[in-house]
């Protein structure tokens, strides 16, 4: 009996410790207005970026979801429509593991609308593979196509006056590097059939977000842009949708017992996006709606630069 009154209380005791850390919960306070304003969210018809759409479209704001397939948007656009009585959410083709596709999105977004104010780079996948262009998937998707995206848009960005770019990174670009190297060889950061391979591959996309947003606040300085990366959490998503059935199984009972839900997983992202006066954090990387200290390779300047003249060159527009 004392046996298993001791395993209770070691795994409450491990329960409260990993919801007071690795599983926090926070609560956007921002309150900035939103009626009039326009918002892209990539990968908006499910997860953290449903969620932020279901936010922002009851604060008023016109919210295109920027996703690759029709069907599921239409479905996320009819609950947002039910929640928020919003008439203004809208879908328009994406698919970031295609550059074409990335600027044919450009083209058509800076045709339709006339203005835009926030950019949330959400969409994120973990997976094997190669993008309509070569690259390694993860690398193609999570970074190159938000890239691309980001500099076709920043200049009506810029014109909205007070424009913000969000990208959700992770705490994973903790074990995140970058191989220029093996990059300009193979054309990814990354690959393999095991689980371990495209974790790390996934890692090191991450890392390139929170880096590719640490050089962006730098060549934004001097106009009315701002740029954030976020750690949402761990969160309950779509995200693990490619990895194998037995990794689920044992991922499934963790995730339901532990994980946030998108909503709260959302929270950080819509800090970022809603927070007045944080104006000045511009490049830092936000988790639990605050901006927290990263690791050195998550700022160095060098490896930011070189990775930004990198994807200049592999989105051609170098």
């Amino acid at each position: 009996m004392f046996h298993l009154l001791l395993l209770a209380g070691v795994l409450l005791g491990g329960y409260i410790v990993l919801t007071q850390t690795l599983f926090r919960r926070s609560k956007c306070k921002g309150n900035a207005a939103m009626a009039g304003k326009t918002v892209i969210i990539t990968g908006g018809n499910t997860g953290i970026g449903k969620a932020s759409a279901l936010h922002l479209a009851r604060r008023g704001a016109r919210v295109i979801l920027a996703c690759r397939n029709r069907d599921k948007a239409q479905v996320a656009i009819n609950d947002i429509e039910q929640d928020t009585g919003s008439t203004d959410v809208v879908y328009m083709h994406l698919d970031l593991a295609s550059l074409k596709s990335v600027r044919s999105f450009a083209e058509t977004f800076l045709k339709m609308e006339s203005r835009l104010d926030l950019l949330i780079n959400n969409a994120g996948l973990v997976a094997d593979g190669r993008t309509e262009d070569g690259f390694g998937i993860e690398f193609g998707v999570n970074h190159l196509g938000h890239f691309l995206l980001t500099h076709l848009l920043l200049e009506r960005l810029k014109e909205s006056g007070g424009g913000r770019v969000v990208t959700l990174a992770s705490m994973a670009y903790r074990w995140g590097h970058i191989d220029f190297e093996a990059l300009a060889v193979n054309k990814h950061l990354g690959t393999g059939t095991y689980s371990w391979q495209f974790f790390q591959a996934y890692c090191n996309s991450k890392l390139c977000n929170v880096l590719f947003t640490h050089e962006l606040a730098k060549r934004l300085k001097g106009t009315n842009v701002t740029c954030y990366s976020v750690h949402p959490g761990v969160v309950r998503t779509e995200l693990s949708r490619h990895v194998s059935l037995w990794q689920k199984i044992f991922i499934e009972p963790v995730a339901r017992l532990l994980f946030l839900d998108p909503e709260a997983g959302a929270q950080t992202t819509l800090h970022c996006a809603l927070q007045e006066g944080i104006e000045p954090l511009s490049g830092r990387y936000f988790s639990c709606c605050a901006a927290q200290e990263v690791c050195a390779r998550a700022r160095d300047d060098t490896v930011s630069r070189k990775l930004w003249e990198v994807s200049e060159r592999l989105c051609g527009l170098s």
